[in-house]
């Protein structure tokens, strides 16, 4: 069986969204964050020495990284959710799953930790005005690229999806971005109207 090592309010939510698409059988263990620090648990390192969250132990193996993670669970799991090895399409899918940890996630994370700043009222120079200029060509890049879709890759859901999904929340909730990024804001409610992310959901809500 799949062990879940969740945090809450974390990219756990892909691997959670994703053992509820794919119908695993998993045990699903809990941790919250610090209410002062937000930090992860001193707990999570008796798991992993990183001490952060996904991490899934399974036949004996800890391991770590959200899109590591979403790329072994399909191919061993759920081949459907992956274009095939051949197809023009897995090119595509490839590059979207490694976007969101990497073009994506650098000016998102940089966006939410300026705001912080800004908002404590440091005086910030380089930093924002560089960070604002990468979000907006990355997220606007990001949001061109759902116009016409509904999908992020072929026209059905992949786990291309399940890692820009945290993205989306990001940008679109927690940033409050969705009218400046409308398509991607379209592109969340199609997968929060899912009934595996809605399960998921309520599993993320639920006390430890």
């Amino acid at each position: 069986m799949i062990t879940l090592h969740h945090l809450n309010a974390s990219r756990s939510l892909r691997i959670l969204w994703l053992l509820e698409e794919i119908g695993a059988r998993y045990e699903l263990v809990r941790y919250q964050r610090d209410p002062v620090t937000h930090l992860a648990p001193e707990a999570l390192k008796n798991i992993h020495p990183l001490g952060k969250s996904p991490v899934i132990e399974f036949e004996g193996q800890v391991m770590v990284e959200s899109g590591a993670i979403v790329e072994y669970l399909i191919r061993r799991f759920a081949s459907d959710l992956e274009p095939a090895f051949s197809s023009p399409e897995y090119i595509e899918y490839l590059q979207w799953i490694h976007f969101a940890e990497s073009s994506a996630m650098v000016p998102v994370l940089l966006k939410v930790f300026t705001q912080f700043e800004v908002d404590a009222g440091t005086q910030l120079n380089f930093l924002e005005g560089y960070t604002r200029t990468e979000f907006d060509k990355v997220l606007g890049f990001l949001d061109s690229m759902l116009a016409d879709k509904d999908f992020i890759v072929g026209g059905k859901l992949s786990g291309a999806d399940f890692m820009l999904a945290f993205v989306a929340i990001t940008v679109v909730e927690q940033l409050g971005a969705g009218a400046q990024y409308p398509h991607l804001a379209a592109y969340l409610q199609r997968l929060t109207a899912l009934d595996s992310w809605k399960r998921a959901l309520k599993l993320e809500h639920q006390s430890a």
